[in-house]
């Protein structure tokens, strides 16, 4: 697998979010208040609102637009609502961020 160097971990702010366009649109790297990173579509599963812009908590997002929330870890919506934005394998090493490359073949599908 091919990774993609996005950023040191320390340019997307604590509980922000970060945009990088893809071949398919544009996919949002978050970044919780542990540090971790995430990567979904930037687009919510119920009518497309921009993921980056919501509220991150715990290991959830809300989307800006209805409040649909958004597990980080599968992209999945929280019931009652249901849907998925795509998930995207992403990592910190030595302090960077690497998205990972993938075809079509190999990308991580919603669960």
């Amino acid at each position: 697998m091919n990774w993609l160097d996005i950023c040191a971990l320390e340019e997307i702010n604590v509980l922000g979010s970060r945009i990088v366009s893809g071949p398919k649109g544009d996919i949002a790297i978050f970044r919780t208040s542990d540090d971790e990173v995430f990567a979904l579509d930037d687009r919510c599963p119920h009518k497309g609102g921009p993921l980056s812009q919501g509220l991150i908590y715990g290991k959830r997002v809300a989307c800006p637009l209805h409040n649909w929330q958004i597990e980080l870890e599968s992209g999945v919506a929280v019931a009652p609502d249901e849907g998925c934005a795509h998930r995207h394998d992403v990592k910190v090493v030595d302090g960077r961020v690497l998205l990972a490359l993938h075809n079509a073949a190999t990308a991580a599908a919603c669960v």
